[in-house]
């Protein structure tokens, strides 16, 4: 695992994505065992919930080859979490929009927050996880120094759509058609969701912040009054046309 200055960094290829690790603190024992631990954890989560992998504990509760009690417990976990999310989103967040079983709307950010939170236990109190774009931070970059990340601008190659200065921890999750194209369904129609090109959330905690990014990009209209009633939980919308609304309080985490 590649040490580049203070600290300790590490970039990591699984679930189809790349996972990037910025550790700001002294890279003790302890931290690198942890580090190595949340690359394992990333690859288990992999092959626990992979719809992509015919063989994975998802895809096989999928097809009705096992039960839940026969799943790791992890599984009912997120299911549980996924129940959560689709009460609190009004049905607008779903695991099974294309009529099959697929929790990956949650399941990134929550593997996310989880290997921050296995550095946290660790003793790394400065960290940035990245989770194929989705981030969980916690404390600072450097002495008296915040996370600055930017939000790429959908339509823009290149340019940010906002910056986002985290003086605090703080999850960031942005859900949009730039990399994937239209991937996000609406669950009521089943079609793929186009009110925006690109819809950014910040929260304290990954796994429901990029729940939620996912579940007011498929709600569309009344996205935007619907984030405002989330306690501790603040968007960016970028629409189509290129024209943008941000909620009430996103404006104090822009740098």
């Amino acid at each position: 695992m590649p040490d580049t200055g203070p600290g300790l960094r590490h970039v990591e290829h699984v679930m189809g994505t790349v996972f990037s690790f910025d550790i700001r603190d002294e890279p003790t024992t302890a931290v690198r065992r942890a580090l190595a631990e949340a690359v394992r954890h990333l690859h288990r989560v992999d092959a626990v919930f992979s719809t992509y992998r015919p063989d994975s504990h998802i895809s096989r509760l999928g097809r009705g080859e096992v039960r839940l009690e026969d799943c790791p417990p992890e599984v009912h976990e997120v299911l549980s979490l996924c129940a959560r999310a689709t009460r609190v989103s009004d049905g607008w967040f779903s695991i099974v929009p294309a009529g099959t079983l697929d929790p990956s709307g949650l399941v990134k950010g929550w593997a996310t927050e989880a290997a921050s939170q296995l550095l946290h236990e660790a003793g790394a109190r400065h960290t940035c996880v990245n989770g194929g774009g989705d981030i969980q931070l916690r404390g600072r970059a450097g002495s008296g120094t915040p996370w600055r990340i930017g939000i790429a601008h959908p339509l823009r190659p290149g340019s940010p759509a906002a910056v986002i200065t985290a003086r605090e921890d703080l999850a960031v999750a942005t859900s949009g058609t730039a990399e994937r194209g239209a991937h996000i369904l609406d669950p009521y129609r089943g079609t793929p969701a186009s009110a925006f090109a690109s819809l950014t959330l910040v929260g304290p905690r990954l796994t429901l912040t990029d729940t939620y990014a996912t579940a007011a990009f498929a709600r569309g209209d009344g996205a935007r009054e619907w984030v405002e009633e989330l306690e501790g939980y603040e968007a960016l919308a970028v629409l189509p046309d290129g024209s943008e609304w941000r909620t009430a309080g996103f404006g104090r985490y822009e740098a």
